[in-house]
């Protein structure tokens, strides 16, 4: 009896043994997985930051593209201008070059040109009333992209501007009323009188030039208007708007001119360094050619002082 109870402990823990050697087995392939699981995580992960890389890397070269065309826009004021959409022009109202008519739409000989020059650019034109006293800081703040508005090409204009090629002729005119033109008919007659003259413009440097008495006033029109109202003796403006807008048949039918002061030439002034006034010239070579010019100042009666 004891020898058989001896043989079954034995055998017990025979099997015990055997079963705790079949646990530890287990667990090894077990530890195998779990390396094996976290690898794959891993391997599965190299893909993703390869995507996040090459994903970085685009946004960095679309970056400098953006960078490189901003800077080019920057750099050339025809991209610029193409780029918006609209060639926003500086002016004032001085018939035949810009001025409303009946329906309020800017017209004249400078406007019609404007619009043909921003159609070959494939730009709208827009038209904005400005002081002409403050147009280069107009210009350089890029409120306007030009002056194009029977602009004299003064040195104060070429060594602040970038100037196309001139395209009119002109000249300081003095404005009286018809009734006294008689008595003023050289410049030494003009000392005594008192002028209305546009403030910054080709006129106000002559009443400089002459030592003359002046007032400076917003625009050309408004000198015509100081005269016919005899607030001022006389005033100073341009031929070209002499000769439309003064004498028989116009509005200020009682006035008249006398004394031309100078001559000078039109020009279309774009910010320094502006690409756009090359283009312009360009335009203006061909507008030539084709006879479009000229037959536009023909319309606006200033086909004489055209620059050919």
């Amino acid at each position: 009896m004891k020898k058989f109870i001896a043989t079954t402990l034995a055998l017990t823990l025979s099997m015990s043994l055997m079963a705790c050697g079949g646990n530890n087995n287990s667990s090894t392939p077990a530890s195998a997985d779990n390396a094996g699981s976290a690898a794959d995580t891993t391997t599965t992960d190299t893909p993703a930051a390869d995507t996040n890389a090459d994903a970085a890397t685009d946004a960095n070269a679309n970056a400098d593209a953006n960078t490189d065309a901003a800077a080019s826009t920057e750099d050339s004021d025809l991209a610029y201008v193409q780029s918006k959409g609209t060639l926003v022009v500086g002016i004032t109202d001085f018939e035949p070059m810009d001025y409303k008519d009946a329906d309020g739409n800017w017209i004249g000989f400078d406007a019609e040109m404007a619009k043909a020059f921003g159609e070959s650019l494939g730009v709208d034109v827009e038209f904005i009333e400005i002081d002409w006293d403050n147009k280069i800081m107009e210009l350089d703040g890029k409120t306007i992209d030009c002056v194009w508005n029977g602009m004299t090409l003064t040195s104060e204009v070429t060594s602040s501007m970038e100037c196309s090629n001139a395209y009119c002729n002109n000249a300081q005119v003095v404005i009286v009323p018809a009734d006294v033109a008689d008595q003023y008919q050289d410049t030494d007659s003009l000392a005594d009188l008192t002028f209305a003259v546009e403030a910054g413009s080709a006129g106000e440097e002559m009443a400089e030039e002459y030592s003359l008495n002046y007032t400076p006033v917003k625009a050309q029109s408004d000198a015509l208007m100081e005269v016919a109202a005899g607030t001022s003796d006389a005033a100073i403006i341009d031929s070209l708007m002499a000769a439309a807008m003064v004498g028989e048949g116009t509005g200020y039918a009682d006035l008249t001119y006398t004394v031309g002061l100078n001559s000078e030439e039109y020009g279309v002034g774009f910010r320094k360094g502006s690409d756009l006034a090359a283009a312009l010239n360009d335009f203006f070579d061909a507008s030539l050619a084709d006879g479009s010019m000229m037959a536009c100042a023909e319309e606006y009666g200033v086909q004489a002082a055209i620059v050919e």
